[in-house]
């Protein structure tokens, strides 16, 4: 009899030990740039990729973003769709993009000039483009950040009392558009 308690109780430890063990972190975790512009606010939530050793080996045409089904239309993050959602009518680039949420991609298939694709489909999984969901593009300006970004990060700058800038920043990328706030 006592062995029989004394089994149950370290079959019970076992099974609430993995329950308890720290959870590994993701490796692309989900992120958020947020801004708010004469009161209304725009924000994309998205997941934040690492480089993890592949640096030079990204973007180029046999890199890590080439292995997608739509390259060279990317995702513009990892995992679940990158989301923008705008409580404001907008103007991106030259596209006038109506209060609501949209996904982003993003084709660059010409390492110098990127185009912001905005979606009108949502909610699905990062890889699901179909081109014929755009809203519209928007060419991008292109610049090398001073370092190499390890994380992906989306950053909103003030511009003004209705303009923002949106960067995107990751390995040896820069890519930025101007937003108007409407």
């Amino acid at each position: 009899m006592k062995r029989l308690i004394v089994s149950a109780c370290i079959l019970a430890f076992a099974a609430i030990l993995p329950a308890q063990a720290p959870k590994k972190p993701p490796l692309s975790p989900p992120a958020k740039a947020t801004i708010t512009v004469s009161g209304k606010t725009i924000s994309i939530d998205y997941s934040s990729p690492r480089v993890r050793g592949r640096e030079g080996k990204i973007f180029t045409k046999d890199g890590l973003i080439s292995h997608d089904p739509h390259y060279p239309v990317w995702r513009a993050g990892a995992n679940a769709a990158t989301t923008l959602h705008t409580d404001a009518d907008l103007t991106i680039g030259d596209l006038n993009v109506p209060a609501g949420t949209y996904t982003l991609f993003i084709d660059i298939s010409n390492p110098d000039q990127w185009v912001l694709i905005v979606s009108k489909a949502t909610g699905e999984w990062g890889l699901a483009y179909d081109p014929t969901k755009d809203l519209g593009r928007t060419d991008m300006l292109m610049s090398k950040p001073p370092s190499m970004v390890e994380d992906l990060v989306y950053k909103f700058s003030p511009r003004g009392t209705s303009r923002v800038r949106l960067t995107i920043e990751w390995e040896n990328m820069r890519a930025s558009v101007p937003i108007d706030v409407h």
